[in-house]
């Protein structure tokens, strides 16, 4: 695909006033502005875009060819030509590569994959040069997931690459070269080379993509005249077309353009390359668009937009999906390291791809034996003759770095690394964990592990067990993710144990790559899961696990044990962040996660969401033989706020099957009754085997199964007897089977979380609305103005200032150092006042003593003031207007340099701060998250008219909650602020308080364009 460029300034002024008068060489049009003007004029093209070109990307058809871009200049961004096409040869005695011409012993280019033992870019202390002494942007370098899954690197440009640059216009097709420059472009000149690979990084801006050694994509961005434009290009080597290059270089290109105070983005499209087109158009971009003489000219906006965002973050999904995709369901599996000592891991791992008769070849390789386990081995994987696929890696630390190169020189799609002695062990492991990774992306792979237990994936067409665990469970619809190897292995054996069939299962050890939000984003979409269950014991990126784990669980369940609540074992430190427990748990309340205790509660509601229905309401009728065990689920089941339908039926000890199946069928058959719980103790006279048919045949008979769950302690079985399955298509049990609890109480927790889950998913979503009435742009550069050295505290004209911006008004006030100022000011504001001690302790005392109420005169200011004066250390107080009566609420910040802002909000009182008495709701806000936060306090029944009392204005709360969310949105730097006391009322809501400091985030929003951490 091509690039992009302003008409009329490439041939003529301006490219001309470049070359020094120079006129176009003949039959060759100039690009301007971005890099696409005629490669023989001096002004170097900016790197990348010139040589190549990408195919745009085409989201519905993400198997085709990305087709060529902006017509053919130098420099501009993808413009690909036809994959089917193949590259065109070589010109004679242009080198293959920079590396053909790189002398021995030189040190590798910027970008270059790191070797074992190099170091590879982001390692070095030294940025790579600019060639014109401007900054290194680093930020910028990023991983990057492509649509068939695999990865490549993104970084700045540099001199360095000029090179690499020659050999991918090499690499070009005419066609490909014909859409990028508007015509013929055979070979780069010298002058041409230097001009797209010397960049400023400001005002000039190119990105290069690198798989392994090569350049297999350039963006780049030219400043326009008027300072707030660009063009833009970019061009895409023809066999990577189609992977979705050119949006991802256009979504690095817009971010880094706004850095540099860029609006806009221009392009010019021949208009026979109608892909590259649809590569703008398809961004989500309000595109204007104008034809002349068979060219396309396109501008847009660049600030994202919400379709732009949608656009973004579904490729994302699409993207990492398919990477986890390729890793699960390998055509060949090789193991590294495989052993014939029984003692060692490469022999398990071997012995249980076998045993689990995995569909595909396995390929041992051993140097020092010519089979294991009577499969012929090979003594590298380079030696094996066909394609792999998935390698594992069963070898110690030190020698990973070798056996990596040959697996990148083998094109192996993903690693799963089972060996110890990386991060987990101390700085040096570390090294190699960040060397590996960092190569391994690089060359396309991703890599589960180090230190992981392996992958599964039941599916009958694959049969995958490259895992240390000898035992796996039947086939299930339930998928399996957790961090420690030790603890996949007692979680397998529980599995299979109790019954819990899964579709696939992760363990990542040390989740150098691989982590929990690429499995949500593969789980979005598998039709083989149902359920997710999820084993943390830390977040790498809690922000982006909001994100994908609260649209998940709109669709399917997910189920966590959060551990390390005080601390991270050290080989998951070096990918993890903090993350406060208050906003753990705020995040899966907002995201609809359950969250369990345990990975026995884990289990226990596992069993009913893969096999049962969810509820549709609160009401559960209890039917057994046991009145006591009867009685028992159900103060359960009122304490976990489920509703009885109706008294517990006992139909007796000495009842037959037949009349126990009767009044479950009653109970499963009435329309008060949204979930049925059944206890039972087996009689001596009678096998339990029959009641348990009895049971299956009564809840069939009723066709429940689609309706209403069902939970029962038969037997004190654990799991799903067998009596009470139904058969899958496997003979596991499938949907429909009752599980069983040992005891009353786990039934009827785990119904009852079912139920908490089941009714936040039917709950609205909400909407994600603005407030009307803000200027945010005056208060961002109020907050700008306003920062210094670590936090500043605002005075009150500036917090003042700046809560108008958001349409939040304080009840009027005046700060005095005298008695007489004090009774001027009460003169001032009008009678009655209040008067209040400047020192925030007095001021916000549980028994008032920094505060005067109800002040109607002036002398009853004087004796105020006078009273004020011997309980605080300073003369100054606030004079402010008396509010009214009414409920006093707090409104105030938890910032988490992790995960973000939390908004609380509580009543005021002794009580409330006793107990903790505050909701927490993280931003974001849709307006659905605004009436659930303030409601959420135990104490909120107060502002809704409790005991007859006369209600507060909710919608008045809600309304100032949502503008808080809005400004620290808006603005992180907002480190503090506090709104206290908020009198809430049947008037309405008077703020009285604030209290806001500023300074530097380091928080790292869930922003930007698409990048791997």
């Amino acid at each position: 695909m091509g690039g992009s460029k302003r008409r009329g300034t490439s041939g003529g002024g301006r490219a001309a006033a470049d070359r020094g008068g120079a006129r176009p060489e003949p039959g060759r049009r100039a690009d301007l502005g971005t890099g696409d003007q005629r490669p023989d004029q001096s002004k170097p093209d900016q790197p990348g875009s010139a040589d190549q070109r990408t195919q745009p990307d085409q989201p519905d058809q993400p198997d085709q060819p990305d087709q060529p871009g902006k017509p053919g200049k130098p420099g501009s961004p993808d413009q690909p030509g036809r994959a089917e096409q193949p590259a065109q040869p070589r010109p004679a005695g242009q080198p293959a590569s920079a590396a053909d011409a790189a002398p021995s012993g030189q040190p590798a280019r910027p970008g270059e994959p790191p070797r074992a033992g190099q170091r590879g870019d982001s390692d070095r202390p030294d940025a790579p040069p600019t060639g014109d002494g401007k900054p290194y942007p680093r930020s910028w370098e990023a991983d990057v997931v492509l649509s068939d899954g695999g990865t490549v690197h993104l970084r700045p440009i540099s001199p360095d690459d000029a090179d690499q640059l020659i050999s991918f216009h090499s690499r070009l097709s005419d066609r490909t070269r014909y859409f990028r420059y508007f015509g013929p472009y055979p070979r780069m000149p010298k002058r041409d080379v230097e001009r797209f690979s010397t960049v400023d990084h400001r005002d000039r801006v190119a990105l290069v993509a690198l798989l392994g050694d090569d350049i297999v994509a350039v963006g780049r961005f030219d400043r326009l005249d008027d300072q707030d434009s660009a063009e833009v290009a970019f061009v895409v080597q023809d066999q990577h077309q189609g992977r979705g290059l050119g949006s991802i270089l256009l979504e690095h290109l817009a971010a880094a353009a706004q850095e540099r105070g860029l609006r806009r983005f221009v392009a010019e499209v021949l208009a026979e390359n109608s892909a590259m087109v649809r590569v703008f158009r398809d961004a989500g971009y309000q595109v204007r668009r104008a034809m002349e003489e068979g060219v396309v000219h396109l501008e847009f906006d660049i600030d994202p937009t919400e379709e732009s965002l949608a656009v973004a973050r579904a490729r994302e999904q699409a993207a990492e999906a398919r990477s986890v995709h390729n890793l699960l369901h390998p055509r060949s599996v090789a193991v590294i390291g495989a052993s014939t000592d029984h003692r060692k891991i490469g022999h398990a791992v071997l012995v249980n791809l076998l045993t689990a008769d995995f569909a595909g070849p396995v390929y041992p390789v051993n140097p020092e034996h010519r089979a294991v386990r009577g499969v012929r081995a090979y003594p590298s994987v380079l030696d094996i003759p066909d394609d792999v696929d998935l390698a594992v890696v069963a070898i110690p630390a030190a020698g990973v770095d070798e056996v990596l190169d040959a697996c990148l020189a083998k094109g192996v799609k993903a690693l799963v690394i089972v060996s110890s002695g990386f991060s987990e062990s101390g700085p040096d492991g570390r090294a190699i964990e960040r060397r590996m990774v960092r190569a391994a992306r690089v060359h396309g792979m991703r890599v589960v592990g180090p230190n992981a237990l392996g992958v599964v994936n039941t599916d009958a067409g694959y049969r995958l067990n490259a895992t240390l665990a000898p035992r796996l469970p039947g086939s299930g619809r339930t998928g399996f993710f957790c961090q420690s190897g030790a603890l996949g292995v007692a979680i397998l054996a529980t599995a299979t144990e109790r019954g819990l069939g899964l579709s696939t299962f992760v363990s990542a050890g040390n989740r150098a790559d691989v982590s929990g939000n690429d499995l949500l984003q593969y789980w979005q979409t598998d039709p083989a899961t149902d359920v997710v269950l999820l084993y943390l014991e830390s977040f790498g990126n809690p922000r982006k696990f909001a994100r994908l784990a609260r649209r998940l669980a709109r669709t399917k369940p997910i189920v966590v044990v959060k551990s390390g609540r005080n601390a991270v074992r050290p080989g998951l430190a070096a990918t993890s962040v903090q993350v406060d427990e208050t906003s753990v748990q705020a995040l899966f309340e907002q995201a609809g996660v359950i969250r369990v205790e345990s990975v026995a509660q884990m289990f226990d509601t596992a069993l009913l969401l893969a096999h049962q229905p969810l509820p549709a309401g609160e009401r559960v009728a209890i039917v057994g033989n046991s009145s006591a065990l009867g009685m028992l689920a159900a103060d359960v089941a009122q304490a976990e706020g489920l509703r009885l339908a109706g008294e517990p039926v006992d139909v007796g000890a000495s009842a037959s099957p037949e009349e126990f199946a009767a009044a479950v069928r009653a109970a499963a058959l009435s329309d008060d009754v949204d979930a049925l719980v059944t206890v039972f103790v087996p009689p001596v006279a009678v096998p339990g085997t029959a009641y348990a048919r009895a049971l299956r045949e009564a809840l069939q008979e009723a066709a429940v199964a689609a309706t209403k769950p069902v939970v029962t302690t038969f037997l004190a079985a654990e799991g799903v007897p067998d009596e009470l399955a139904v058969p899958g298509p496997d003979g596991s049990a499938g949907w429909g089977s009752v599980p069983s609890y040992p005891s009353p109480e786990r039934a009827v927790l785990s119904l009852a979380r079912a139920t908490r889950y089941a009714r936040w998913r039917a709950a609205p979503q909400g909407h994600f609305a603005r407030p009307e009435g803000i200027a945010p742009e005056r208060a961002r550069r109020l907050v700008e103005a306003s920062l210094g050295d670590g936090e500043v505290r605002l005075s009150d004209e500036q917090s003042v200032e700046l809560l108008g911006h958001y349409g939040i008004e304080l009840v009027p006030f005046r700060r005095v150092c005298n008695e007489a100022d004090a009774v001027a000011a009460a003169t001032e504001l009008g009678f009655p006042v209040v008067l209040k001690a400047a020192d925030d302790q007095l001021r916000h005392r549980a028994d008032l003593v920094g505060v005067r109420l109800d002040l109607v005169n002036a002398d009853a200011v004087r004796a105020a003031y006078a009273d004020l004066l011997r309980v605080s250390d300073t003369a100054e107080v606030y004079v402010q207007n008396m509010a009214g009566r009414g409920h006093s609420c707090v409104i105030d910040l938890m910032d988490d340099p992790s995960f973000g802002t939390l908004v609380s909000f509580g009543l005021s009182g002794v009580a409330s701060e006793l107990l903790g008495d505050k909701a927490y709701r993280a931003v974001p806000m849709t307006d659905v998250d605004v009436a659930a936060l303030v409601r959420s306090p135990r104490a909120a029944p107060l502002l809704a008219g409790y005991r007859g009392d006369e209600p507060a204005d909710l919608a008045a709360l809600e309304d100032l909650v949502l503008r808080v969310a809005t400004l620290v949105e808006d603005l992180p730097e907002v480190r503090e602020l506090t709104l206290q006391p908020v009198l809430a009322s049947a008037l309405g809501v008077r703020v009285t308080g604030a209290r806001i400091s500023v300074g530097r985030s380091a928080a790292v929003p869930d922003t930007g364009p698409r990048r791997l951490r």
